[in-house]
């Protein structure tokens, strides 16, 4: 027999094959959550946040969920919140939603190149924020611009970094939508999802070296789960007790890879806490109080040195990965419609109108006026310029290509500076 003949088939054993996970439903099918099981609001226990991890693992195979399906806030994990922080985050999560899509139409309209929407995910980002620390360091994705808006981050500065234009303090040298400001806890986003897991651990055991009282949150989906960061940070996090939490939003679609592909299936993502032997739960991302009162649990645990938590935000992209996707090609067209757990707005709205906090009138009026102030944000940021107008009518100095990257400039990029300038001015292309 020679190298290269295949060894001999066993007779009695059957042939080897391969298992390609398939979403439930394609393109023109009808779509099928009947496999997801979605306990009742309240039923889920609540551990003592220095209990020991192992007593919060049957969670991460359980939902915790606050809000029934009457829109009351129910059981254990009720943060019993009060009508004005309600309020608050209702008003954070309608905001969100307005200025994506006005980034959205943006886009289209050739004002900027790329935006990413949250729809239907509103809750994660704008709970968490409420539920952490002011001082507390997130590790976003691009997902997560919640975190900002809920933090009162100036919209006419993200609009600014998505034009990339003359007012953009990042110069035009992140993709739209990747923004980055420490004063408000938000480090700068990296596009390569996974990255962001170890550089949180890093930092809240920087904190924790340093006998600071600040905690870190670090964010993913579960695509990236995948990935070799997303264990490696698992594993110093364990190691040394880091006061981090970590969280992955699983809203069932790696761009267009379904989460199976990442190994959800087989397990929930928030049962891979079991092998690192910390702390895991499994939270209704949809329901605003179960996000902040999980968050807030991991908050107090990382604080008082129990150790990290990694939380699974179960939840559903409503719309395309980003502006370059065409979801239809993927998945059935109306399967948002037929997510189990709803509209994370809508349920909010329901839960204060059942405390006769709010009606739909004051919610039409809040609509508007978070409308008018996207439209008013979107207004000032365009007198400094777009993507489509900001080489002829907003010329940028182009020597800023050289800056913020060292902190000296070493000789040899002064050298190519000086040498730009000098052909600029030559053919009298400076910006004048």
């Amino acid at each position: 027999m020679s190298d290269k003949d295949p060894a001999p088939l066993k007779s009695n054993r059957p042939k080897l094959s391969l298992y390609v996970p398939e979403p439930p439903a394609r393109p023109g099918e009808i779509p099928d959550f009947s496999k997801i099981q979605v306990p009742a609001a309240g039923t889920a226990p609540r551990p003592d946040v220095a209990a020991p991890a192992i007593e919060t693992h049957p969670l991460t195979m359980s939902l915790v969920r606050v809000l029934d399906e009457e829109n009351n806030a129910v059981g254990p994990w009720d943060p019993k919140l009060d009508p004005e922080t309600l309020r608050k985050m209702l008003r954070d999560m309608v905001t969100v939603r307005v200025f994506d899509d006005r980034m959205y139409r943006a886009q289209r309209q050739g004002k900027t190149s790329f935006y990413m929407k949250c729809t239907g995910e509103e809750a994660i980002a704008v709970s968490a924020a409420n539920a952490l620390d002011r001082e507390d360091m997130n590790f976003p994705t691009y997902r997560q611009q919640g975190l900002l808006i809920a933090r009162g981050y100036p919209m006419v500065e993200m609009m600014n970094q998505i034009y990339s234009n003359k007012g953009d303090k990042l110069q035009g040298r992140q993709l739209p939508i990747m923004y980055s400001d420490k004063a408000h806890g938000f480090f700068s986003i990296s596009g390569n999802l996974g990255t962001q897991y170890p550089q949180a651990v890093g930092w809240a055991m920087g904190s924790a070296i340093k006998g600071d009282s600040r905690i870190a949150m670090g964010w993913t989906g579960e695509g990236a789960t995948a990935e070799g960061d997303f264990h490696a940070a698992l594993t110093f996090a364990t190691v040394y007790n880091a006061p981090v939490i970590l969280a992955v939003v699983n809203n069932q679609w790696a761009i267009s890879s379904y989460s199976g592909i990442a190994g959800g299936e087989r397990a929930t993502f928030a049962q891979r806490a079991l092998g690192y032997g910390v702390a895991g739960l499994r939270v209704d991302g949809n329901d605003a109080l179960a996000v902040f009162a999980a968050v807030r649990w991991a908050a107090d645990r990382a604080r008082s040195n129990n150790g990290p938590t990694l939380i699974e935000f179960f939840t559903y992209r409503a719309e395309g990965h980003s502006t370059s996707d065409d979801p239809s090609g993927y998945r059935p067209s109306d399967e948002a419609k037929a997510w189990p757990l709803g509209d994370p707005i809508e349920r909010l709205k329901g839960h204060l109108i059942k405390l006769g906090e709010w009606d739909e009138e004051r919610h039409a009026a809040l609509v508007d006026e978070a409308a008018a102030q996207v439209r008013n944000a979107q207004k000032e940021a365009e007198k400094k310029g777009t993507l489509a107008t900001a080489t002829i009518d907003f010329p940028q100095d182009v020597r800023t290509m050289f800056s913020d990257v060292y902190e000296e400039m070493p000789w040899n990029l002064q050298e190519q500076q000086q040498a730009m300038v000098d052909e600029l001015e030559a053919k009298r292309q400076w910006p004048r």
